[in-house]
């Protein structure tokens, strides 16, 4: 698989071992992108992204302790399953049979329960070729795992390509029926981890409807419209302006709905800008949704890698996804695997300059 050093110009992946973190894989390209993955939570630590004029900073939010990330910071970066988001007090039915999963904010599981696949330790291996490079890193979830049926075998690739793309590959397979929802759950801060909130930045979310969520962040009923809402960013919108309008209530933690739905077509699903450095990240994907959380919850409980306390909207996380709590909701899309089926999905991240 490897290619001839003459004909590979991407950084292939070094190797080094961690008590917290697992292994540390730092890859990339000279001039481009540089990412640091950890095995422990198949987690994006960091990603070095050049601004308009070729400087490069650390633009993803993470624990300056790495142990931290088993407690108060465990979802930063982290690859989120079985089930990302929320399933409504840990409960769903599947051929007729009821589960009951673990459990934890407000009676609900929330990101695959209380020992999901944030906590474990990944098997990985590197990935170079002359276009991307990078790890693919391997788990099996046993079956009654959280509560959730079946063995599921899953692989996530994190790669990086020569043309400034940071793509996240995930596929599973399973022994019997079960549900499988997957994503990323990094914060990204444009201007560079620690360099204050994300409130100028400029957000555009390609999406008609959203998901309305009640007091627990559970979804309230249908799909709406985002016209005339708090949540129409189908134009880009400075972040601090968006969050301003009546009903936003100072954050997001909301689900958008991306179209159209039902392949495996890669589709645009937002842009997040950063004025100040130029920075530019579009979000292409094949999932159906997106979460978008400003973060408004932080406290400066966490200490940030630069030694700053994260404080709220120090990041955003724009999580591809399908919809919260849709094994209790048929008419969202499905997130059953079953046997002889293959779970896929794909999120690209698309960097550059300008507005």
């Amino acid at each position: 698989m490897n290619p001839a050093p003459s004909t590979f110009t991407g950084v292939p992946p070094v190797c080094r071992p961690d008590p917290h973190a697992g292994q540390r894989w730092t890859f990339g390209f000279p001039g481009g992108l540089t990412a640091e993955v950890h095995t422990r939570g198949a987690r994006l630590h960091g990603l070095w992204v050049p601004d308009r004029n070729g400087t490069p900073a650390d633009v993803v939010l993470a624990p300056h302790d790495p142990a931290r990330a088993a407690d108060t910071a465990r979802y930063f970066g982290s690859t989120v399953g079985r089930y990302a988001n929320r399933i409504a007090h840990g409960r769903f039915s599947l051929d007729g049979k009821p589960y009951q999963l673990t459990t934890q904010e407000n009676g609900h599981c929330l990101h695959g329960g209380t020992d999901g696949f944030d906590t474990r330790l990944w098997e990985a291996e590197s990935v170079h070729t002359r276009e991307w490079t990078g790890v693919l890193l391997r788990l099996r979830s046993p079956d009654g795992d959280q509560g959730f049926p079946g063995n599921l075998d899953v692989t996530v690739s994190v790669l990086i390509g020569r043309d400034d793309e940071l793509a996240f590959t995930y596929r599973a397979v399973t022994d019997a029926a079960t549900l499988v929802n997957l994503t990323n759950h990094a914060y990204f801060n444009l201007d560079g981890e620690g360099a204050g909130d994300i409130l100028g930045h400029e957000l555009a979310v390609h999406a008609s409807h959203y998901t309305p969520v009640d007091d627990d962040l559970l979804p309230r009923g249908d799909h709406r419209p985002v016209a005339g809402a708090a949540f129409d960013l189908r134009r880009p919108l400075r972040i601090a302006d968006a969050l301003a309008r009546p009903g936003a209530d100072g954050g997001y933690d909301h689900n958008f709905v991306l179209s159209p739905q039902g392949d495996d077509t890669l589709r645009r699903a937002a842009v997040l800008h950063a004025p100040s450095t130029g920075r530019r990240m579009e979000v292409l994907t094949t999932e159906p949704g997106l979460q978008v959380y400003t973060a408004g919850q932080f406290d400066g409980t966490v200490l940030g890698k630069s030694g700053t306390p994260y404080r709220a909207g120090a990041g955003i996380a724009l999580e591809t996804q399908h919809f919260p709590d849709s094994p209790n909701r048929p008419g969202d899309p499905s997130t059953v695997l079953r046997p002889g089926e293959e779970y896929r999905s794909r999120t690209v991240l698309r960097f550059g300059t300008g507005g």
